[in-house]
């Protein structure tokens, strides 16, 4: 379940706002702000399904622009053809680490690396106004699944 002030701050925006508080709204907005992972809409919808909710597309796309609008989540596009979402976490600029096997999203800063982004622009005389860097590979639980699975395997 999503850390309850920022469902607590969402049902008080969405009552600021006079838009209703309907149970698919709270569980849709709960998926989205709980979630490790930038879920697509039709991993949202298979996620509710897994929960025993049944809910309409129309209802995800709309929780999910009221999402937007209020600035708990965040649009990414990996140029999948599809767009993602993210809980808006009050991080400051971050890169991302990004599993192809599974999909978990790890989070991280480091300071040299944007020092280094300055650095490139200004050698290239160009006015940095912001970058994204995702590095895709395989995380630490899906390498150890894979060795796990190898193993058995060879046995």
């Amino acid at each position: 379940m999503a850390d309850q002030p920022v469902v607590d701050r969402f049902r008080a925006w969405l009552s600021e706002q006079h838009l209703p508080l309907t149970p698919q709204r709270l569980a849709i907005a709960d998926l989205l702000l709980s979630s490790d992972r930038h879920l697509s809409v039709e991993e949202l919808i298979d996620a509710l399904a897994g929960r025993g909710l049944k809910v309409g597309t129309a209802t995800v796309y709309r929780t999910i622009d009221v999402l937007l609008e209020s600035g708990f989540i965040v649009e990414r596009d990996r140029g999948e053809g599809f767009r993602r979402f993210e809980p808006m976490r009050g991080l400051p600029h971050h890169e991302q680490l990004l599993c192809t096997a599974c999909g978990c999203v790890e989070e991280f800063r480091d300071p040299a690396l944007e020092r280094m982004t300055h650095r490139v622009a200004d050698a290239h005389g160009f006015v940095r106004e912001r970058h994204r860097l995702v590095i895709y590979g395989i995380c630490n639980e899906c390498q150890r699944a894979a060795a796990t699975a190898s193993a058995g395997a060879r046995s």
